[in-house]
């Protein structure tokens, strides 16, 4: 039941976000340039996306399990430290560069985009960097560990 659900919730995120246009690196770079011809669209779309994140992780917090009854795992950091300000500089430039985020990135693969191809693998060695990089970090504290949510 959960690998059909999954399937169904990342049939729905590509379905809407080739539905928005997100997987068209020029709608994004259109959304980017702010002293060209500006497209307000992403603004939009993520607005909607953060209200209903926002109200998805307010229900989240109140529940100690899913809706399929498996533990509701929370991220447990709630501080902004330099790593996650400079991954989210480094994240900033990539896409402003592409066109493409993480998302986006994997529904224009799928849909046979060549320039997707370009962006996943460089994406992937990035990750694969990081994780070498984090494993031969001297002394470096656990990585934390996700927060149970409230009880039901």
């Amino acid at each position: 039941m959960q690998a059909l659900t999954a399937l169904l919730a990342g049939l729905l995120f590509g379905v809407g976000l080739i539905v928005s246009g997100m997987v068209n690196p020029a709608k994004v770079l259109g959304f980017l340039d702010l002293a060209g011809k500006w497209d307000p669209s992403l603004a939009l779309v993520m607005a909607g996306a953060i209200a209903v994140g926002g109200i998805a992780f307010a229900v989240a917090d109140k529940r100690s399990t899913t809706l399929l009854g498996t533990p509701m795992m929370l991220p447990a950091a709630r501080n902004l430290e330099p790593r996650l300000m400079l991954g989210s500089l480094l994240f900033g430039v990539g896409w402003g560069l592409a066109g493409f985020c993480p998302g986006p990135a994997l529904v224009a693969l799928g849909a046979g985009y060549a320039k997707a191809v370009v962006f996943v693998v460089a994406m992937l060695a990035g990750m694969l960097v990081f994780e070498w990089a984090e494993r031969g970090r001297a002394g470096s504290a656990p990585a934390a560990e996700p927060r149970a949510a409230a009880s039901e």
